[in-house]
């Protein structure tokens, strides 16, 4: 028996056991979406339920169903206190039940993907952190496998660190590694990974993203967040040449590009050759293409999304989703009627990388419409936030066709984002336009 051996089984624990280890009153951060670890997050909820937990903040990004149905329940609001940094369906389906009765469950944490592990570790107390990694290597390593994120800056300085093992996790490269020396605990969970497939694109999404993929050039590094629209995009660069991949999401849409070679990273100035992430949502497939690959390599979000660093790669392509945008072009991608609905996540840091990236783009794509026909260009954001300010917004994309905001003016900006309205909307708008002095 190996020496690392020995640590992991003296190390070893079971979930109940690991969940006792983790005090009252501290804030615990859980490892982002795939890495939420379901042994471990069932344990915490059975301590609470057994009044082990009274006073507990849970600090995160994007909860999976595992943890609605374990930490994130309504009959421990009382007790557990969730701040998404990034809010899910889970989150947003509690923080309903919540303002149904008059309460706030969920505290939103505004913050750019970049700074969350700053944020995670000098702004707020990491008193306790738990993720799931993949198994010990014969060297005593682990690896943060899908999600180094803010994993990898949290694991480094987080006070008590508690791991929960997983064969289906895969082993993956770059800064994801993880020595058993420098855990706490370990638990072992071979639970399916949260698995997350794009929803078939509609007529909408299908114009809008073929229009987006017109504007790459061979030799382009991508970026593309998560949605039907980036998977269309994906897909109509199969006959491109020499891409590279420098991206916050590692997606199922990417993996037929790679393996085609068109997706190769020959041309990229940082890391090229290597296919950059630092969270990965997807299927078994994905992961299974992630797992011992040396090409994929995952870094914590304050290298990969710093803007500083994704200005050097040229040609950077950025595409993202919004929930509405403004006649002057601000962009809002996180709140509905001033309700947080997902987060600022990585967007502003890739509009402003990609545009500082000689050649570079970034490209904010939305169908016209909501809900039966609510417009999604509007005379002012009604969402309550400001994602991405009109002096970032470079292209905005819908169905009805692609406009550049940069070096435009107001009266010209307003003129082309009316022009990207459905055309029920344009009189209205271009009327609005004119009272406001835009027109």
């Amino acid at each position: 028996m190996s020496a690392y051996q020995e640590t992991y089984d003296a190390k070893r624990v079971s979930a109940d056991a690991a969940a006792d280890a983790i005090p009252d009153r501290i804030n615990l951060i859980l490892g982002m979406c795939v890495a939420m670890p379901p042994g471990l997050m069932a344990a915490v909820a059975e301590k609470t339920k057994a009044g082990g937990f009274t006073d507990l903040n849970l600090y995160y990004m994007h909860a999976p169903p595992a943890a609605g149905e374990s930490i994130l329940r309504a009959e421990f609001m009382d007790r557990l206190h969730p701040h998404p940094l990034f809010m899910s369906h889970i989150d947003r389906d509690l923080a309903k039940q919540g303002r149904a009765q008059g309460e706030e469950w969920v505290r939103f944490v505004p913050c750019m993907f970049h700074q969350a592990g700053r944020l995670l570790t000098e702004n707020i107390s990491p008193d306790c952190f738990i993720t799931t990694v993949s198994p010990m290597d014969r060297s005593g390593f682990f690896s943060l496998g899908t999600n180094p994120d803010y994993g990898a800056t949290v694991v480094r300085k987080a006070k008590k660190v508690i791991v929960e093992v997983n064969k289906n996790m895969p082993r993956t490269f770059g800064e994801c590694l993880l020595h058993v020396n420098d855990v706490d605990l370990i638990v072992e969970n071979d639970a399916p990974l949260m698995e997350a497939v794009a929803a078939e694109p509609s007529d909408a999404d299908i114009k809008i993203a073929r229009q987006i993929a017109r504007q790459i050039p061979d030799g382009a590094t991508l970026q593309m967040g998560i949605g039907a629209v980036p998977a269309v995009v994906l897909s109509e660069l199969m006959h491109h040449r020499d891409l590279g991949l420098h991206s916050e999401l590692f997606s199922p849409a990417m993996v037929p590009l790679i393996e085609r070679g068109v997706i190769n990273g020959r041309r990229k100035t940082v890391l090229p050759y290597k296919h950059v992430f630092t969270l990965a949502i997807g299927d078994a497939p994905t992961y299974d293409f992630m797992d011992d690959n040396p090409s994929v390599v995952g870094y914590p979000a304050d290298y990969v999304n710093a803007p500083p660093v994704i200005r050097k790669n040229a040609n950077m392509m950025s595409v993202n989703a919004a929930m509405e945008v403004d006649l002057t072009g601000q962009v809002n991608a996180e709140s509905i009627a001033g309700i947080p609905y997902s987060g600022t996540g990585g967007q502003l840091d890739f509009v402003r990388g990609a545009y500082a990236s000689p050649g570079g783009k970034s490209f904010i794509a939305m169908p016209a419409t909501r809900n039966g026909g609510i417009s999604k260009i509007v005379p002012k954001l009604e969402g309550g936030a400001v994602t991405d300010t009109r002096m970032d917004s470079h292209y905005v994309v819908t169905e009805f066709g692609i406009a550049n905001l940069k070096g435009c003016s107001l009266a010209e900006r307003a003129e082309r984002l009316i022009g990207l309205a459905h055309p029920d909307h344009r009189g209205e708008l271009t009327d609005v336009a004119k009272d406001m002095k835009l027109l």
